[in-house]
């Protein structure tokens, strides 16, 4: 039997990594994790590590959680996959009931906000939205909307990486060098409170969104964008935004009532709303379920995908309305039909790890560990303030960034050449916890289950590793 090399060895000689620059992963021996439990993770070497950033903002209950193992184990005695095209599956449809329900506002909502009632399977985030994108265009044209129609999405924005979700996104170092192959959408300013341009207050020690000085302009440039788009005989197919959070753009918190503002311009605009929620729904950064729900907004298409299956499985889901739906019935050949799929579409493992994920997301438990976590992470990051290095900490419950810069005073970014960022996550990394830097912002996602201490330790850690790197 032929040798096996170790793993570090094949995996620096064969595989290329995304989003990562090779030449700087081959220089040093990758850390190869092996296994997990919780919000713990051992690597081939045996050393343990807290998963501080829930493996790129996925694993919501913790690593080798005996419910979902359970779940997928049952589901693999029976069938591992069948194809959504001409079949279904009890799983696909039993999690698409719980989607729905899930789905429904936890509050009072005005009856003029949409109502969800159809799923849609896919892989991952890039495909749900681009799925919400196909679906809103195609809409628009066969109700009359606009012959032409136009997407609008925030500077910044990062909706995935097909194609269609690409053309939605603005932020040129991941985007710019596909701009010949995109479609052309609008953007429109971010609510990113710390660098603002409208916010006349000089830095403190805590979150800019909460000592801004400002008449919320933000929401005005949304407003005179859809009134520019009118004027030229049109509206927006969609506006698309990630509530709550924009995550890749660098983990920007928007304030409170910037998303319902802008959602009420796009509705008296004509316009329908996707909620790209792939990190921020299912709890992760808000006390709800979607973020987008906590300034009651209910989008006419809700795009879920990370944290569906607990971080086990790819996969992913558009919600939408009947109304939607409708548009693409008819006759056979009248070629109504949504031409767009995917081979693994409604994977039954999938969904069976998925509908115990909700499972444990509606438990007491799971609830009552959402919100102590979101208190130990408010708690255990206060002494950071104290690091000269440290210009804004933004934190929406599960979800906190820190921005590092060179002089909080007058908030001087670091060059991306010094590569800060990624220093302190390599310090942290030698003191047993891991995660992923944004440029020069540290983000601190962990799974619900993480405890008080493994918190503690996070942001020590953290801590340190800022004063050793910059």
């Amino acid at each position: 039997m032929k040798k096996t090399a170790p793993a570090a060895q094949l995996d620096q000689k064969y595989l290329w990594h995304p989003f990562t620059q090779m030449r700087d992963w081959l220089k040093a021996k990758p850390i190869v994790l092996e296994r997990g439990r919780g919000s713990h993770l051992w690597d081939l070497e045996g050393r343990k590590y807290i998963d501080a950033n829930s493996s790129i903002w996925t694993n919501l209950h913790g690593h080798n959680h005996p419910k979902i193992n359970r779940a997928i184990r049952a589901q693999l005695d029976k069938v591992s996959h069948v194809s959504a095209l001409g079949f279904a599956n009890a799983p696909a449809a039993i999690l698409g009931e719980r989607l729905i329900s899930l789905s429904k506002p936890q509050s009072r909502f005005p009856k003029s906000e949409p109502r969800l009632a159809k799923v849609f399977y896919s892989d991952d985030g890039s495909t749900s939205t681009e799925v919400a994108i196909k679906l809103a265009y195609e809409f628009a044209r066969r109700t009359g909307r606009t012959s032409k129609p136009r997407f609008l999405s925030l500077d910044g924005a990062y909706h995935g990486d097909t194609i269609g979700a690409v053309s939605a996104g603005h932020i040129d170092l991941f985007h710019k060098a596909y701009s010949g192959m995109l479609f052309k959408t609008d953007k429109v300013a971010s609510p990113y409170c710390y660098r603002c341009p409208f916010n006349k207050a000089k830095p403190e020690r805590a979150d800019a969104r909460y000592y801004r000085k400002c008449n919320m302009e933000c929401v005005d440039k949304v407003s005179e964008q859809f009134e520019k788009r009118n004027k030229r005989g049109g509206n927006y197919a969609a506006f698309i935004v990630e509530p709550g959070v924009q995550g890749p753009a660098g983990m920007i918190a928007q304030p409170k009532g910037w998303l319902g503002k802008v959602a009420s311009i796009a509705r008296e605009h004509g316009s329908q709303i996707i909620a790209d929620e792939v990190m921020t729904g299912l709890g992760g950064a808000s006390s709800t379920y979607f973020a987008s729900h906590a300034e009651k907004v209910q989008p006419d298409y809700l795009c879920i995908a990370k944290g569906l299956t607990g971080g086990y499985l790819p996969m992913a889901a558009t919600l939408t309305t009947k109304e939607v739906f409708s548009a693409f019935l008819g006759e056979y050949e009248e070629f109504k039909t949504f031409f767009h799929g995917h081979s693994f579409t409604g994977n039954p493992l999938g969904a069976a790890a998925s509908i115990a994920s909700i499972d444990l997301l509606e438990s007491a438990k799971t609830k009552k560990q959402r919100s102590q976590l979101a208190k130990y992470m408010k708690e255990f990051s206060a002494p950071l303030w104290k690091l000269d290095s440290v210009g804004d900490i933004r934190q929406s419950e599960g979800v906190l960034a820190v921005e590092l810069v060179a002089d909080w005073k007058t908030r001087k970014p670091f060059e991306l050449s010094k590569q800060v960022g990624i220093r302190v996550c390599n310090n942290m990394a030698n003191r047993g916890v891991l995660t992923r830097p944004i440029g020069n912002v540290i983000v601190v996602m962990p799974p619900y289950c993480t405890t008080q201490s493994q918190v503690k330790k996070i942001f020590t850690v953290l801590h340190d590793s800022i004063k050793e790197s910059t």
